[in-house]
Formats: structure tokens, sequence, C-alpha cells
């Protein structure tokens, strides 16, 4: 594995923490955080000052955390500079070592981003996603890059429900960005869009499935969307992490837990039987991040691996064993060896 230079992992950890400052400390004083205590457990909104009668919108912001609520009395007295942060990203983009996020894709992400719908815990998904750990990871990806049209996002439907917040509705939000996008049209007319296109990009949003016969998409009212239900989705969008992409003033995202992203590709690998590009794809991720955490975070791979058979699903891990064997036999004898142990 290619490592990246130590100077360029600390930038971007850097660029990260301020994009993580500025997403709590997105609105100026006289704001004010507000939180709501739900089954036990507290969560964040920013409450706007308003001299009108109407009612204030609270903005949802995250669960409470000791992460959080350090990062809510800092941004009390402090603002983020997005100049900083192009800064950062403009080093980082430099270095050569990272792949580039095509421009039509990273202004989609952004504009979703500045509507909130990684604030309101969707996760990218795909090979976006898979760029993003590079610099998560601090590894060049090298010929395991691969280009994409695709923008693939995900959300739980009750988180969907249970934040009491909303972004504008996501066609107004991409034709922000290029008033030629389009919701494609569905097998189901009566439901709502999933997909959305322009030249060169397609946006699309999933959802786990639940049950083996759900295949309708359905809403997702946090988001203005409807999401198409996927298999195996649970799985991989469960402990979300964030992230930085390397564009503009850097984006920040929620990406799947690196360790359920190589399980994840495995099974994909040997579920997609009409596409072995893709398979071939799915397997080639999979066997490129996983030695890295083996490495760097083996603990993370063992406890991902046990939660593939959790609720009785044995047979994920059996798919995904099937998924190991198509690997470069140096890679899965690795992977053997950290199923092992788990």
């Amino acid at each position: 594995m290619d490592r990246l230079p130590i100077a360029l992992q600390n930038t971007y950890l850097d660029l990260l923490g301020r994009l993580e400052d500025a997403r709590v400390a997105g609105r100026a004083p006289p704001d004010t955080f507000v939180s709501k205590l739900v089954k036990g457990r507290r969560y964040w909104y920013i409450q706007p000052a308003t001299t009108s009668a109407a009612p204030r919108r609270q903005t949802y912001i995250g669960p409470e955390t000791p992460a959080l609520l350090a990062r809510m009395e800092a941004n009390q007295r402090l603002r983020v500079d997005a100049d900083e942060r192009a800064m950062l990203v403009r080093t980082l983009q430099a270095s050569r070592s990272f792949p580039p996020l095509p421009g039509a894709i990273g202004r989609a992400l952004s504009a979703m981003a500045d509507a909130g719908v990684f604030r309101l815990r969707a996760v990218l998904v795909g090979t976006v996603a898979f760029h993003a750990y590079a610099a998560m990871l601090g590894i060049k990806l090298g010929q395991a890059s691969f280009t994409t049209e695709d923008v693939d996002v995900a959300q739980f439907r009750s988180i969907s429900i249970a934040v009491e917040d909303e972004t504008p509705d996501m066609l107004n939000i991409l034709r922000q960005v290029d008033p030629d996008y389009e919701a494609l049209p569905s097998l189901y007319p009566m439901a709502p869009p999933t997909r959305y296109r322009t030249r060169g990009v397609k946006v699309e949003f999933l959802t786990p499935m639940r049950g083996p016969q759900e295949m309708q998409p359905v809403a997702l009212p946090s988001l203005g969307t409807g999401a198409e239900p996927l298999r195996y989705l649970d799985y991989l969008i469960y402990e979300e992490q964030p992230a930085a992409l390397l564009f503009g003033a850097g984006i920040l995202v929620n990406v799947p837990s690196p360790a359920r992203f190589v399980w994840h590709k495995l099974i994909l690998s040997q579920v997609r039987t009409t596409d072995r590009q893709k398979a071939r794809k799915d397997i080639l991720q999979a066997q490129t991040l996983l030695p890295v955490l083996a490495e760097d975070r083996p603990y993370e791979l063992r406890s991902a691996w046990k939660d593939l058979a959790t609720d009785g699903r044995v047979t994920w891990q059996e798919t995904a064993k099937a998924g190991i064997a198509a690997m470069d036999p140096q890679v899965a004898n690795l992977a053997r060896d950290l199923i092992q142990s788990a």
C-alpha cells in the first residue's frame, strides 16, 4: 500500500475538523442551541432568532456527544473561515495524491450538503465514498481509483422521520446547480422520484429494504425525495462516519464505516448476477481497503464481520466468504485470518 505523507494526513484532519466546526457554527449569534430529550437521549438543534410572531424553525445538528458539546461551546465564540478551508483543499489537491472529484458531482454534493442532506444523517455510498477513504485512511488509491458519473446517497427511513427537520425539495436543490436536472420516471407512477439526472451525472437515493418483497420506492421526508429500497443497505450505513471531500472549501459528508464497506462490497460482488464488470469493481475496492484496515484497524474489521451475522443473518457471512475467494490470494488469506480470529 502507498501511504500518504504525515503532513498531508494532518492537513486532511485539519480540514475535517474545520468542516465539523462550520456545520455547528453555521449561524451567527443571536441564534441559540436548544435540546430535546427523546427516549432518554438528548438531541441538539439550532434555534434562530426572530422578531416575527411566526414560530422559529429549529435546525437539527445531532445527538449529544462530548465532541458535539465541545464544538458547540467553541463555536459560540468562533466562526470558521471558508477561505482557509479552501486553501487546505487546494493544498491537498496540489499533491495529486487523491482521485479528483468531477466538477458536476462536486457541485451537486456541495449543494446537497449546504441544504442539510448530510447534516440529517444521509450517507454517501458507492464509488464517491470509496474515493473519500483515500484521505480518511491516508493512502493513495492508484489503479483502484475508478471514474464514476453516479452519486448514491442513502438514509434510514426511521432517521428521516425522527429528526423533525427537512431540506427543500431535492429537485429544487439540484436545479440550483444545474437547471437541466430532471427527475427520472419510475416503474411505479405514484411513487416519489428516487433518481435525478443531468448531463453526465445521475443522483440516486436509497434506503434499507424492509422485508424481501419491498420493491416500491418510499418517501424520505427529511430529504424531500423518494428512495429505492435495497437489501444489505441497513448493514452498510449503520454507524456512519464523517469525511471531507476535496472540492471548493471542502464538503462534509457521511460515509459508511470502511470496514463495513469492505464486507458489503464482497457481498455485492456475489449477488450482482447481471453486471460482472461492477462485480469485479466491488472486489477491487474491497481488496484495496482490506490490507490497510487489517494493519491500522483490525478490530473494526473483526467487529464488522461479527455484525454480519446479527439477527440470524449467517448467510450474509457465507456470501462474503464467496467474495473473499474471488480476491487475490494474498489478500484473501489475510481476510480469512481476520475472520477466524473474530
